[in-house]
């Protein structure tokens, strides 16, 4: 069976033209599977039965593995008997009704009121980055849009005089979305000098939010600044901008605003997306009140 990977790494390596790593990884994968067949007596490919794919699956399982990793093993799995089968080594591939586990759900991350009002208060609106960030920041708690969509807004697209953004999600539908009175103060805080700090003498950028050099703002670029943030306000937990959307809808909800409202603010196709958010503020302080209770967990 060994022969046979050895084999079937060549022709992701020659064929398909797969990268290193990813090489690396079947190679490790299959060669945890023939260490098992192996030690089952099962040498060669056709010695392996759909029953023997499944008891290695939970055997994967019970040593505690992810369902990430699980998964990446099924599917290198598949490809190499999927390969063999094509191959006319095997008659029949014993991996076809292999089912695939499915992912795990993760709560999404929820930053209490306290940590995103120290998040918020972190940029110094002094310099021009610094009301840029804390415009950005504001921004993006205050409407909950994706961060495509802050980066994307364009200067015509907000309008802090009247307490508004529009843009544009997926499927090109458009959304108007309100702006709270300190987000309207930190873009215009912003708007009003700072910005012209950050463009080039062409002064042709129409995006909204510029980087150093001038030019639109990239997912990478906000991805640091919220980082940066984040540990200067003291924040351990491993925040994203998606947070900030979680965070805003939660919050939301927490203080009695409507699902659908929600839904149409984030730009939610179905409702069940956004039902995830409810509740969560109670179970934030049921955890809480378990950690924190001396007879909570009293027997």
């Amino acid at each position: 069976m060994r022969a046979h990977m050895q084999t079937f790494i060549r022709y992701l390596e020659t064929e398909r033209q797969l990268s290193r790593n990813t090489l690396d990884s079947y190679e490790r994968d299959l060669a945890g599977f023939a260490d098992y067949a192996e030690s089952l007596g099962l040498l060669e490919p056709e010695d392996i039965q759909p029953h023997h794919l499944t008891m290695y699956v939970q055997s994967l399982r019970q040593q505690g593995r992810a369902v990430a990793t699980v998964s990446r093993h099924m599917v290198s799995l598949r490809s190499f008997f999927q390969y063999l089968t094509r191959g006319r080594v095997l008659v029949y591939d014993p991996s076809v009704h292999l089912e695939t586990p499915k992912p795990e759900k993760r709560k999404p991350l929820i930053l209490p009121v306290a940590d995103m009002e120290r998040l918020l208060a972190a940029p110094d609106g002094r310099s021009p980055a610094g009301a840029r960030d804390k415009a950005m920041l504001e921004v993006l708690y205050a409407t909950g849009i994706r961060v495509s969509e802050l980066i994307s807004l364009q200067l015509d697209e907000a309008n802090a005089q009247l307490g508004f953004i529009r843009c544009t999600g997926a499927g090109d539908k458009e959304r108007i979305i309100p702006l709270g009175r300190l987000a309207c103060d930190a873009l215009r805080a912003y708007l009003d000098g700072p910005r012209d700090g950050l463009m080039k003498r062409d002064g042709g950028e129409q995006a909204l939010f510029l980087n150093q050099q001038g030019h639109a703002m990239t997912r990478q670029g906000f991805w640091k600044i919220i980082k940066k943030y984040a540990q200067e306000a003291g924040i351990e937990a491993d925040i994203t901008p998606h947070t900030l959307r979680h965070s805003f809808a939660a919050h939301l909800l927490e203080n009695g605003a409507d699902l659908r409202s929600v839904q149409e603010m984030l730009g939610h196709a179905d409702i069940s997306t956004t039902q995830i958010y409810m509740g969560m503020g109670k179970a934030r302080i049921k955890d809480v009140y378990n950690q924190a209770h001396p007879r909570a967990k009293a027997k």
